[in-house]
């Protein structure tokens, strides 16, 4: 359980900084768990390794604009606030560049005054807790000042696209939006994909899980047992619920776009010992020799050395292979990360 035998050299010229020009056309390497054997295939051609009865969990969360930038009142220095979590009452806990200028009362404002923040408290971990003040729909005037946080490894000056476009999925939920980064799995997926995956009998079944900028908090224990994950919140339908519940009784498959709706699922049925529907958060840490209670295959990306999310993935499919599949990606030029190329694993 040691956090270095995660670790895997990644040439620079890897790590996508921006998409491919149509989502389904990304790379997609398929993997079968059982048999060891590994494709190289375009990711419009999940369909063919998907069949009818199949559960497709997808993590419908939107990504809202969380970055704002904007300047202290006192003295016009320039501010950066990374929206975390929503505290009630219009405290959010934030991520504060330079933290420096975030004492308990300075004052700040975002897109001309529309925003307002008074620093509340800071914590222990360095984060901030912000009163924001407006006039108005709070959500719509972050859609006016705010923008799409990307991820620290993309260089915003050589993203070529529309980031409020592309770092979201397609199916994103306007009325499920709370996510500071993409369910990244899911960038892959067109409509015309979707579409076609239905008319063959996948069920498609959304799930809500909110992903917090604890997704690319590093790892600093040498052992990864002594690391703390950071909590999500989440939701699960009724209907969806009776439909991967039906599915695990009929032996059908039940397969998670991403690590977040992996989380979710493995998560859920930890606390109640069945998929259950429910609001609720979950600060699961899977790895090891982790025992999967519903996730019969996944959908992935390429993740970072050390990271949680390559944990998950190592847990799913075992860490020397799992590395061995990396390896092989980067022989075979794939594109790592958020913008980058995706995994399937059987």
């Amino acid at each position: 359980m040691l956090l270095k035998d995660y670790w895997f050299e990644l040439p620079e010229n890897l790590i996508a900084q921006n998409p491919t020009e149509k989502r389904d056309e990304s790379r997609l390497m398929v993997i079968d768990r059982k048999s060891g054997a590994l494709e190289h295939k375009k990711f419009y051609n999940i369909a063919d390794y998907l069949r009818r009865g199949d559960v497709l969990v997808i993590n419908e969360s939107k990504v809202f604009p969380a970055r704002l930038l904007g300047e202290k009142e006192q003295t016009g220095a320039a501010v950066e606030f990374l929206l975390l979590e929503d505290r009630g009452g219009g405290v959010w806990e934030i991520i504060m560049k330079p933290g420096r200028k975030g004492k308990k009362g300075a004052l700040f404002s975002f897109g001309g005054g529309k925003l307002k923040a008074e620093i509340k408290e800071s914590k222990a971990d360095g984060n901030k807790l912000a009163q924001f003040y407006y006039r108005g729909s709070f959500f719509d005037i972050l859609g006016e000042t705010g923008k799409i946080p990307l991820p620290p490894y993309i260089d915003e000056n050589a993203v070529t696209v529309d980031a409020k476009e592309r770092y979201q999925t397609i199916y994103a939920n306007g009325e499920k939006s709370g996510s500071s980064a993409a369910p990244t799995a899911g960038l892959h997926f067109t409509e015309g994909l979707l579409e076609s995956l239905k008319a063959k009998g996948v069920v498609i079944c959304p799930v809500t899980l909110h992903v917090g900028l604890g997704t690319f908090r590093p790892v600093k224990t040498g052992d990864i047992r002594g690391h703390k994950m950071h909590s999500e919140r989440y939701s699960i339908s009724e209907r969806a619920a009776i439909e991967i519940t039906r599915a695990k009784e009929e032996n059908r498959r039940v397969v998670a776009v991403g690590t977040t709706s992996c989380r979710t699922l493995e998560g859920n049925f930890a606390k109640y010992g069945k998929i259950t529907a429910c609001e609720d958060a979950t600060d699961i840490f899977i790895y090891g020799d982790y025992n999967f209670n519903v996730t019969d295959a996944l959908v992935t990306n390429f993740h970072l050395p050390e990271s949680t999310l390559l944990m998950l993935v190592s847990a799913f499919y075992g860490r020397e292979k799992i590395l061995g599949a990396y390896y092989a990606a980067i022989e075979n030029g794939y594109r790592f990360f958020s913008f980058g190329d995706a995994m399937f694993i059987m």
